[in-house]
């Protein structure tokens, strides 16, 4: 499995962006899909998760202003992300987590909330 993210930039605070991640592979063995983001000096850590069956669940920081979505039959995962903050800043990561409990990431994309 191969994760490529894209939809990163800069905007400015109270706007909107939308993350896309791409999997090619084996794409059958995914079992749930996430977004991750580090910020600088900070852990990385879960935004956004969605099973395969459609099952949400956000970080309380990003509930009412973040959606997950999948697209099974395209293979897209995405992020909008709406009413951001300046604290959004990070970079974002894809995550596919397979059956078989292991995790595949894909490279991050940056996005920067200017004041």
């Amino acid at each position: 499995v191969q994760l490529q993210a894209s939809g990163g930039g800069l905007v400015q605070a109270g706007e909107a962006l939308r993350l896309s991640c791409a999997a090619s592979g084996s794409i059958f063995i995914i079992n749930v899909m996430g977004w991750y983001r580090q910020a600088p000096g900070k852990q990385r850590e879960l935004v956004a998760g969605i099973t395969s069956g459609g099952r949400t669940n956000y970080a309380d920081s990003v509930k009412g202003r973040f959606t997950i979505s999948r697209d099974n039959a395209k293979n897209m995962l995405y992020l909008q992300m709406n009413s951001l903050k300046t604290e959004d800043t990070a970079v974002y990561y894809c995550n596919a987590r397979l059956y078989s409990g292991i995790d595949v990431w894909g490279p991050g994309t940056l996005v920067t909330v200017s004041s």
